[in-house]
């Protein structure tokens, strides 16, 4: 058995256990373990857990995230966020972060408890009716609805994210409702297979759906979850969508060691 230190970290309620696994010493291959690790009752709980790796000449680190089913997901906003929050808080890092994860390098800035984080280019919009399917490093279909506290986002993000028209990866699922100054989300993550109280890339992706529905007139878009508030900028250019930053709180929650 060894012991490991984690920290827990959390990001409008979007929360993961993170690893310095800079001299590999957790073998991201065990699924079993990463499932086990995630769980709320039996152990330590979280949306997902990230392993801070190695740097290069290119970046600080490598951020590699998996979902709570124990295996590698795509890319995660919130926990990308939260990844330089650790790395500024660790001294892995200073208060500008330059990072690999799995869609490519992504710029960050940490400060006080906040982070902005530069999200990939999104191109390959498709319009499905008054609903959009967009890619922010993971893929999103974005269903508005005007009341959208009504629904049970658990069973109707299910049907979406199962249905043959995203078979087989699935997707994520954003239910989105136009308020007074922004937008409020509800999402579906696969891969956690629950609602989540916030999602980043989801975030990300209802804020792109808004100004491209004329529901929200230009960017930046303030984007409420439940579990607090993100803000999304980023320039329309023809048929991209360029110079995307997601800000919001990334908060420590703890530290503690883990026997494995």
């Amino acid at each position: 058995m060894n012991m490991i230190t984690f920290n827990k970290f959390q990001g409008t309620g979007n929360d993961f256990i993170i690893i310095d696994n800079r001299r590999d010493i957790f073998n991201p291959g065990n699924h079993k373990l990463i499932k086990e690790l995630c769980d709320r009752r039996f152990g330590i709980g979280a949306d997902g857990l990230i392993l801070i790796n190695s740097a290069t000449a290119e970046y600080d680190f490598e951020m590699k995230y998996f979902n709570p089913d124990g295996y590698e997901g795509t890319m995660c906003g919130n926990g990308g966020r939260c990844a330089a929050g650790f790395a500024k808080r660790n001294n892995i890092a200073g208060t500008s972060i330059v990072f690999r994860a799995s869609d490519g390098i992504h710029r960050a800035v940490a400060d006080a408890g906040s982070v902005d984080l530069k999200m990939t280019d999104v191109g390959n919009i498709s319009r499905i009716g008054n609903n959009y399917f967009i890619n922010t490093g993971s893929p999103h279909y974005l269903v508005f609805h005007n009341d959208i506290d009504s629904l049970d986002v658990n069973t109707e993000g299910r049907k979406i994210r199962y249905s043959a028209d995203f078979h087989p990866d699935g997707t994520n699922v954003n239910f989105i409702q136009p308020v007074p100054g922004g937008i409020y989300i509800r999402t579906y993550e696969r891969g956690v297979e629950y609602e989540t109280l916030s999602c980043g890339t989801g975030a990300t992706a209802s804020a792109i759906a808004a100004v491209l529905t004329g529901q929200i007139v230009s960017s930046p878009v303030n984007v409420r979850t439940r579990g607090g508030s993100l803000s999304v900028k980023f320039i329309v250019r023809k048929e991209m969508i360029t110079d995307v930053w997601l800000s919001g709180p990334a908060k420590f929650v703890f530290e503690g060691r883990v026997e494995i």
